[in-house]
């Protein structure tokens, strides 16, 4: 298993000393998002070929792969301009991961509203219906480019659980769309005390297609809601070891079926990020 982190959870600096810190830190790949990158550029009109190529030389002094390009935006957005705007983000960073050498564009599934809200029409089949068309130009233009489309099943989005997210892949019919693993955006305040069977089923039924995980934890936390004014339990993402999560079944299957995987912590900090990847690396040699 190859760890990394979130590069904007870093302690802040140069992009330059960003990475040559993640270096330092004994990580070994960053999840990137451009739009979170203080003083990187991410319109699509930057994506230069020079800009890709920049970026990729510096990864590459530091030993540091880019694991992720992240363009995390909502495909199923009803308008049909903002829409077009969307998806030629996508298909923008989707040329720019191919030059700048980054594993996979990953991305969520989305909402069907302007917001990007979960609400409960990210449950009908209209909505997934909706997804999946506004996702095969994407997909499209990542196998001509020969890059990696990977998403991201979250609980309270379109594509909520393991079948959501099989159907997409099977719909879809491509070897360019595999799935980012995240097993925390699973959960919410409904399943979360499922979470060994949403896990098992998760790699039972996506395992093959996993490109990549995300590794954080979560703790469920009593807060007011502001409407009723009643105690509602909420799921709080936290970094690894810091919450609930048990992670030995997820590590044993990185370590017995995804030799070499790029894994990523999330919901760090820079004063916890230590621990966070030392608790990981002891589970994983423990497994």
């Amino acid at each position: 298993m190859q760890l990394g982190i979130r590069l904007h959870d870093t302690e802040e600096g140069s992009f330059e000393d960003r990475i040559a810190r993640v270096h330092e830190l004994g990580f070994r790949c960053g999840h990137l998002a451009l739009s979170k990158m203080k003083g990187l550029p991410a319109s699509p009109e930057a994506l230069t070929p020079g800009y890709a190529m920049y970026l990729r030389r510096i990864f590459e002094k530091n030993e540091v792969d880019i694991a992720v390009l992240g363009c995390y935006l909502n495909l199923a957005h009803p308008d049909p301009e903002k829409l077009r705007e969307i998806t030629d983000r996508y298909l923008a960073h989707i040329r720019f991961a191919g030059l700048c050498g980054a594993g996979v564009v990953g991305t969520e599934t989305g909402a069907p509203n302007a917001g990007y809200k979960p609400c409960p029409e990210c449950r009908t089949e209209e909505a997934l219906r909706t997804f999946i068309m506004n996702l095969r130009p994407v997909v499209s233009c990542a196998e001509k480019a020969g890059v990696i489309f990977a998403i991201e099943p979250v609980a309270k989005h379109i594509v909520y659980d393991a079948k959501r997210a099989r159907r997409v892949l099977d719909e879809i019919g491509s070897p360019n769309l595999q799935i980012i693993f995240d097993p925390v955006n699973l959960l919410d305040e409904e399943n979360y005390e499922r979470r060994d069977e949403i896990f098992a089923e998760t790699m039972d039924l996506l395992g093959p297609d996993i490109a990549m995980v995300h590794l954080k934890d979560f703790r469920p936390e009593k807060k007011k809601d502001p409407v009723t004014g009643e105690d509602r339990t909420q799921l709080i993402s936290v970094g690894c070891g810091l919450g609930e999560m048990d992670y030995g079944r997820i590590l044993r299957f990185v370590k017995e079926h995804k030799p070499f995987v790029h894994a990523t912590l999330e919901n760090t900090t820079p004063a916890d990020c230590e621990a966070c990847r030392d608790k990981i690396l002891r589970e994983y040699e423990a497994v």
